[in-house]
């Protein structure tokens, strides 16, 4: 039978073209405007480090002023001193541990008719990598013996290793930033996760570092730092020393914890550091230490601008309208079927088959709605990057995925169906015998 009824929506649809034709526009439209915005969230909410999400954890200890808290209502700092990153580092007490932050260099090419030009980087302790899952299309990163030798060492971006040494694999080649010389032994494959969930404090949708070197390199060089730094009180000393022992916090710092008894443990050693900090006439606030999953965490950070839940909200709001519309069309065209409807019924159709037959074709309507909605996405997501072209991150919001284009066929289908309700039942509460009379 539903070889039957499929036959018999095909048929009506192609009867009534311009009406048909408008029912699609109007789910075409409403599908295209919604899933344009629900697309951009998509991406914004995404977690790129889900599949580890229960044994990772961004580390935080309140270290802040003891007149105010960092944010309200008293949320401790979300980044770490030199002094306490260092120190909970090499205190080895998580199963992997990364330290970071965010730099500059310049970068020397070898090409003669190159010029120089300056590329962030990321200062980084060696566990970065594995406890990441950052893919590697050439070599590897360093190991742990790096960190403490301060070897001049380095891992590329796929599109760095493309403009430098054309793509080819680098490693063992030579690297020249600020007059020092690195060597290549790692060469990343292409991936941007988005949000950057590692380091949120600039922008989370920006692209990631394109060169990687080792933090404890990084610091002896009093390499600066090129993302958020705040103070609650001006460092007691001058100079980059001074800085290092301030009360500034600039440095991320992420664990990975295997199970529920690592993270108790480590909890606790948390709170037995600080409180040994305190004997020492730091950490002037109460106990406010915090692990977050990177779920958590990209909540807690509000990744998700406010904004886009405005306009996912209004979106919704024009799809309802139509689909207002589509209602009404489809009741118009029930109502011109009057006729045949109530001839049928006279002539034994059950009122569940002139509703199987309605909703089939409903649920065909719909889904052409949404193939022709998942181009007018696309089309949505092309006029934003248009728009916000001058910012080089907005291309990474502006994205597809299959998942994403399931959800706006099945949108627009379930949407079909549910318009079609009402129009249904009235074509199935239609006496035939009052109808015929007329006739």
């Amino acid at each position: 039978m539903f070889r039957y009824y499929l036959r018999l929506g095909l048929l009506s649809i192609r009867a009534n073209p311009a009406l048909s034709a408008l029912m699609v526009a109007a789910i075409a439209i409403g599908i295209g405007a919604c899933m344009t915005i629900v697309n951009v969230r998509h991406v914004m909410s995404d977690n790129p480090i889900s599949h580890k999400n229960d044994v990772l954890f961004h580390v935080q200890v309140d270290n802040w002023s003891p007149d105010e808290p960092y944010e309200d209502p008293n949320e401790p700092p979300e980044q770490l001193t030199y002094l306490d990153a260092k120190a909970l580092h090499d205190a080895a007490r998580a199963y992997r541990q990364v330290v970071s932050f965010k730099s500059d260099r310049v970068v020397q090419p070898d090409a003669e008719d190159a010029r120089p030009f300056q590329e962030s980087v990321r200062a980084t302790t060696a566990d970065f990598f594995s406890m990441f899952d950052v893919p590697f299309a050439f070599g590897s990163g360093w190991d742990k013996s790096s960190d403490v030798s301060e070897e001049r060492v380095a891992v590329l971006s796929a599109s760095i290793n493309e403009e430098l040494f054309g793509g080819k694999d680098s490693v063992g080649e030579l690297l020249r930033m600020n007059d020092e010389t690195y060597q290549v032994v790692g060469v990343l494959a292409p991936s941007t996760p988005v949000p950057k969930f590692y380091d949120v404090n600039n922008n989370p949708f920006e692209e990631p570092e394109r060169i990687f070197l080792p933090f404890s390199l990084a610091v002896s060089g009093e390499f600066g730092s090129s993302g958020n730094t705040s103070c609650w009180k001006t460092p007691s000393e001058g100079g980059y020393e001074g800085f290092l022992a301030s009360e500034c916090i600039w440095m991320q710092m992420w664990v990975e914890l295997r199970n529920e008894a690592e993270r108790q443990d480590y909890a606790q050693f948390l709170d037995a550091y600080v409180n040994e900090q305190k004997l020492l006439g730091r950490f002037p606030r109460e106990l406010n230490n915090r692990l977050s999953t990177p779920a958590q965490w990209l909540e807690n950070r509000d990744v998700v601008d406010d904004n886009v839940n405005m306009l996912l909200s209004l979106a919704v709001l024009f799809l309802v309208v139509c689909l207002l519309n589509t209602i009404g069309l489809l009741l118009a065209k029930v109502m011109r079927r009057t006729n045949d409807i109530s001839l049928r019924r006279a002539l034994g159709a059950s009122q569940s088959a002139l509703f199987s037959q309605y909703i089939i074709e409903a649920g065909l309507i719909g889904m052409a709605g949404g193939v022709l909605g998942i181009g007018l996405t696309w089309l949505g997501l092309q006029g934003i990057e248009n728009i916000y072209a001058e910012y080089e991150f907005i291309k990474n919001l502006l994205r597809m995925d299959w998942s994403m284009i399931f959800v706006a066929v099945a949108l627009a289908i379930v949407s079909a169906l549910g318009a079609a309700l009402y129009p249904t039942w009235r074509a199935c509460s239609i006496s035939p015998a009052a109808t015929l009379r007329i006739q």
